[in-house]
């Protein structure tokens, strides 16, 4: 979770996530680890900036080969 996108937009200051997205968000989450540990997986859930938090992850894992990612649309 980018704590970034839980702060007031730019313009007006209104908050990008509020409580009823932030909750549809966790149970999602909630829902999604819940599905992958039935089928013998799991689910990282990490709270920072991406950038580091990526990173810091890649070097406690230590044999990651490759990394995908998507890249916000901001509005201008």
């Amino acid at each position: 979770f980018d704590p970034r996108h839980y702060l007031g937009t730019h313009c007006y200051g209104f908050p990008k996530t509020g409580p009823h997205r932030l909750k549809f968000l966790l149970e999602s989450v909630k829902d999604l680890r819940e599905t992958l540990k039935k089928k013998g997986s799991t689910l990282v859930v990490r709270k920072g900036k991406p950038e580091d938090v990526v990173c810091d992850l890649i070097t406690q894992l230590g044999s990651v080969s490759a990394v995908a990612f998507h890249e916000e649309v901001r509005e201008i």
